[in-house]
């Protein structure tokens, strides 16, 4: 697990984060006490970070969070948000999103004041912010395996109902050994992976799958 020391400047910079390696552990504070990520094993995690507290788009996104988050619990997933600014500034921030928008942030929120963990992940761009995380998204499933990285240019929100999507999507693929199609919505038909033989090319025809093409084949999961 990294600590603090292992980040500071007489230490190289920790590997970068890509799709399919396993998600570095940590240990933090949060508003609902201290967590370890390798804690919610069984579980998949989206862990996410904003530039600061009390901002207008970090403000909307994390009532929208907030909104749908029984849509990502009944998905088995667990919310975790995070900047740089203390434990004080996030319980008075989720108290002021509270009274003033009728929400309450039912999540942990990551206080990284010394950027341990966003800059074990990689959610500090110089060339934006050398203190700040800009907005990212990392998606972790119940192995700890990272699926999915999207970063986001501070200015920009969040598409909340996209992220539950994605997370339809990582797992009907996961369960069912398919691949979904641009612009896939649940319910809607799944890929069927592509044949590696010729053989395997000509069967698929006779399989009674939906094929437009010996390479493109649907069907309904």
């Amino acid at each position: 697990m990294i600590s603090a020391e292992q980040l500071s400047g007489k230490n190289a910079a920790p590997e970068r984060i890509t799709l399919g390696m396993q998600a570095p552990d940590f240990e933090a504070q949060t508003t609902h006490g201290p967590i370890k990520l390798s804690g919610f094993k069984g579980k998949w995690v989206i862990l996410f970070s904003h530039p600061g507290d009390f901002t207008p788009v970090c403000t909307t996104e994390f009532a929208m969070f907030a909104k749908l988050h029984g849509e990502f619990a009944k998905r088995n997933v667990q919310l975790l948000g995070l900047s740089v600014d203390s434990l004080p500034s996030h319980i008075a921030w989720v108290r002021d999103i509270e009274q003033g928008l009728g929400v309450r942030i039912p999540f942990p929120i990551i206080a990284d004041l010394d950027t341990t963990v966003a800059r074990l992940y990689g959610m500090i761009h110089p060339p934006i912010s050398h203190i700040s995380p800009v907005r990212s998204v990392f998606i972790i499933d119940p192995n700890r395996v990272v699926k999915m990285i999207i970063f986001y240019p501070p200015g920009v929100g969040r598409n909340i109902h996209e992220l539950i999507r994605t997370m339809d999507a990582l797992q009907i693929v996961e369960k069912y050994k398919v691949d979904t199609p641009a612009n896939w919505e649940p319910g809607g038909p799944v890929l069927v992976e592509p044949p590696h033989t010729q053989d395997a090319a000509e069967g698929r025809l006779r399989d009674g799958y939906d094929c437009k093409a010996w390479y493109l084949c649907y069907k309904k999961v």
